[in-house]
């Protein structure tokens, strides 16, 4: 490929999804693992790595969006579109918060496994790439799922042009929605922050604690890669490209469409136009977690048990597949870098996710306990 903007963009990317593996693999940073400690153990440990990379993610944009370092007028996925699909997001992170359940990990911890030889974790890698592909390459989402669009709240048309909680606020009870988001954002982090620190074991956890503020500032730099300094530049290259790049566009760390893309490529794996942000977080990842387990000496190739595993995991990457589409992000996309601009959306599929997550651990208990 020839060296430019594009390309460049794209090797920062690689190299900080890389790190970004590494980090996943070292400290065991896993959303899934957060609910499956909460609720099987009572242990939130992991549950506050996770709200504190959403408060180091948040607190950083919302600063470097207030300087005027970043523009997220528009994203991808469109995080603050004024179009609420309230329904899509609470079905699809219902549906994706039991697929990371039943597939073992949600979509950064399949890869990291990946990296580290499960083998299991790239059949549901494969399975989620066929259903992502499906749902937004295809007429399968229309046929299955159009229905959901009649649902969607239209903001707009209620004199609120943003689903950031700062708009929605303003619109509600008036007020500047600018200033409103720039201080609810704050106000948010800070409080995800202290309720994080609150705990002694916690804070005593380097683990824990790194984990989170690294993946907080890995979707922050993912956000000033795209958003950023270099980022009018960047859009102006692709424009004049003989063939248009692919997702040219603000965005931060998500690894559900990232799959479906992967899919499109393999397709049509000479035409470079389709590596994007998303596929070189793919490889990013798995390559740091291979990096880490060969380092570490934790490399351990792992197959399933038997049948029932096997369609397990089958179920849980397509429904995780599924429900990411459908909620526009994963636990991840949405309950890290959607949550960081404070999309109302991104906190109802966040919510969605979690109690996907729970009940499905609950029901697979009283399963387990029943006789």
């Amino acid at each position: 490929m020839e060296l430019n903007i594009h390309t460049e963009t794209l090797a920062a990317v690689f190299a900080l999804s890389v790190a970004l593996g590494a980090l996943t693999s070292r400290t065991g940073f896993c959303t899934m693992g957060a609910v499956s400690d909460w609720i099987n153990i009572g242990d939130l440990g992991r549950m506050r790595s996770w709200m504190l990379a959403i408060a180091t993610a948040m607190a950083g944009l919302v600063g470097l969006e207030s300087a005027g370092v970043v523009d997220l007028s528009t994203t991808y996925p469109p995080y603050r579109t004024p179009q609420l699909a309230w329904l899509r997001y609470i079905v699809g992170g219902l549906m994706f918060g039991v697929g990371m359940t039943l597939a073992s990990g949600c979509g950064n911890k399949t890869l990291v496994r990946i990296g580290g030889g499960n083998l299991k974790s790239l059949f549901v890698l494969a399975v989620g790439a066929v259903f992502a592909y499906l749902m937004i390459f295809t007429d399968f989402y229309a046929s299955a799922f159009g229905w959901m669009n009649d649902w969607t709240l239209s903001l707009d048309a209620r004199g609120i042009d943003s689903q950031a909680l700062g708009s929605v606020v303003a619109g509600a009870v008036g007020g500047d929605a600018a200033t409103l988001n720039r201080a609810l954002a704050w106000i948010i982090a800070a409080a995800l922050a202290v309720w994080a620190f609150a705990s002694a074991d916690f804070r005593r956890n380097i683990d824990h604690v790194a984990g989170g503020i690294g993946f907080g500032l890995a979707v922050l730099a993912g956000w000033w890669l795209t958003a950023g300094p270099r980022a009018a530049a960047w859009k102006e290259w692709a424009e004049f490209a003989d063939v248009m790049p692919s997702r040219v566009e603000a965005q931060s760390y998500t690894f559900v469409g990232p799959m479906a893309d992967g899919a499109r490529w393999l397709l049509d794996p000479t035409n470079a136009a389709l590596l994007n942000f998303g596929l070189m977080a793919l490889a990013g990842v798995v390559v740091g977690a291979f990096i880490h387990a060969i380092a570490s000496g934790k490399f351990r190739v792992e197959w399933f048990r038997g049948t029932a595993d096997v369609v397990r995991h089958g179920i849980g990457g397509a429904l995780m597949a599924i429900g990411g589409v459908l909620a526009s992000g994963c636990s991840v996309g949405q309950g890290i870098t959607g949550v960081s601009t404070l999309a109302l959306g991104s906190a109802i599929a966040l919510l969605a996710i979690i109690a996907g997550s729970a009940l499905t651990m609950k029901a697979t208990m009283w399963w387990l306990m029943r006789d």
